[in-house]
């Protein structure tokens, strides 16, 4: 096992080397004999922990602390001081010293458990931030996929509403990805150092939700052997997070007006009020709206969770994001599963692109994750996909009425990009004639096949290459 590396700066020799006999046998130990010695060794090597003493000739140990600290790997610094003098000590670890210890009562099993304490606690200190910086990568909203209109106007939303302590309202259908848009809000608010707490209330029956959120005391009910607390407890500080709130009975759906009306509620068993400072994000695949008139939502609640409402496109209507969506899902995939797969066959992307996906982005990531584990190539193919995938028909563009126009609800972009595939296919993928009959330049139609990701679709052809050349 590597030891630790540890740095005694002390102008008395007898104490280096008592030390360093002492310490030897869990550290690797190194000597100074004043700050300037101390510095070049630090600035040529890392070292865990420095411990130093107070009084040094030219410098003292506690601007020599200050040095230390300045670098961009310090030590855990740890100051020895004379007896007497903690007042001192109390004013270096204010300047930046980890702990300190008294030369005149100092044992050596007491410093080596300081020196073992700060160094478990600079490990969790830096297993911390770098989780929460895998946190922030994973759902920043910078590394949510698509490029769709209706996605961008998500993420500026999401960008817009998460520095506010505003209640957030997520629409969508089942695997749109509400709990990951309500992730990246937490994340990119002030709460973000504090916890997130995920109730899904589908999984609740109405007797024990209650109980979930707000906690209870011990003999409230019958099988309540001792205190819980809630959710919302939990919660203190950061943001509670609802997902199927349309599923929670209307005597709870009283408690939680309540709470996000004052921020205060009690356990079940008990009469004390109690307070918690949570933000509330709530998430549903039902309409609230139609719910409240048929009287099973309260009308009231409904528009406390509603401040901000974001509206999650399903899959079917941004279909141009299928292809970023599915090679982000394959690199993760191959990466999990150990294996070399660089992207997919044309007739692989073609299924891919023409499934309705009823499941939305959730069935998406399982087909890719199962077209990774069978796929035997550097690249899916269309036998690796799913049957339900395979087997999909050619989508046929939506009619347009008499002026043109697509149905209601059918994207600018989206007619555009049917009109584009329905005049290459109608010139045999002939990119010169296609761009004729749509009125555009080839160099336009160019591009447009690289913004709605049809390039594999219709590949450029020899006719194309004659046609230029003529």
């Amino acid at each position: 096992m590597i030891k630790p590396t540890l740095l005694i700066v002390d102008d008395e020799k007898p104490t280096r080397d008592g030390l360093r006999a002492a310490l030897d046998d869990h550290y690797d130990v190194y000597v100074a004999e004043d700050a300037d010695s101390a510095m070049s060794l630090l600035e040529r090597e890392h070292f865990a922990v420095m411990l130093t003493d107070f009084r040094l000739p030219k410098e003292d140990g506690m601007k020599l602390i200050a040095r230390a600290k300045s670098l961009s790997r310090p030590p855990i610094c740890i100051l020895m001081t004379a007896y007497g003098s903690e007042d001192l000590a109390v004013e270096a670890m204010k300047r930046g010293a980890d702990d300190y210890i008294s030369k005149g009562r100092m044992q050596i099993d007491e410093l080596e458990m300081r020196i073992a304490r700060a160094l478990r606690s600079q490990k969790l200190e830096t297993e911390n931030t770098a989780l929460k910086q895998q946190l922030d990568e994973r759902f920043g909203v910078e590394n949510i996929v698509g490029e769709s209109p209706a996605m961008i106007e998500v993420f500026d939303r999401v960008k817009q509403v998460a520095p506010t302590r505003a209640s957030v309202l997520i629409l969508g259908e089942s695997g749109t990805g509400k709990e990951l848009i309500a992730k990246a809000i937490h994340q990119l608010s002030p709460r973000a150092g504090h916890p997130m707490v995920t109730v899904h209330c589908a999984g609740f029956p109405a007797s024990l939700l209650e109980s979930e959120l707000f906690g209870h005391e011990k003999g409230a009910f019958t099988g309540a052997h001792e205190r819980r607390v809630g959710r919302v407890e939990q919660a203190q500080g950061g943001t509670l997070f609802l997902d199927e709130i349309g599923e929670i009975d209307l005597t709870t759906q009283v408690k939680l007006l309540r709470f996000l009306g004052e921020r205060t509620f009690e356990r079940l068993g008990s009469n004390k009020t109690l307070t918690a400072d949570v933000r509330l994000i709530s998430a549903t695949n039902r309409r609230l709206d139609q719910m409240v008139k048929d009287g099973q939502f309260r009308e009231d609640l409904y528009y406390r969770l509603r401040v901000v409402t974001l509206d999650l496109p399903p899959l079917r209507d941004r279909a141009g994001d299928v292809p970023l969506l599915a090679q982000n899902f394959l690199k993760e995939s191959a990466r999990e599963n150990g294996k070399q797969i660089n992207g997919f066959t044309p007739e692989a992307m073609q299924a891919l692109q023409r499934c309705p996906w009823p499941g939305n982005v959730r069935e998406l990531r399982w087909a890719i994750e199962s077209a990774v584990v069978l796929s035997r190539g550097e690249r899916v193919g269309l036998r690796d996909l799913p049957e339900n995938v395979r087997e999909q028909e050619p989508v046929v563009p939506p009619a347009l009425d008499e002026h043109g126009t697509p149905p209601p609800k059918f994207s600018i972009k989206e007619a555009e990009r049917q009109l584009i595939v329905r005049a290459l296919e109608e010139c045999d993928g002939n990119r010169t004639r296609a761009a004729r009959k749509l009125g555009m330049s080839r160099r336009t139609l160019h591009r447009k096949l690289h913004t709605y990701h049809l390039e594999d679709l219709f590949r450029k052809s020899s006719d194309d290459d004659e046609e230029e050349s003529s």
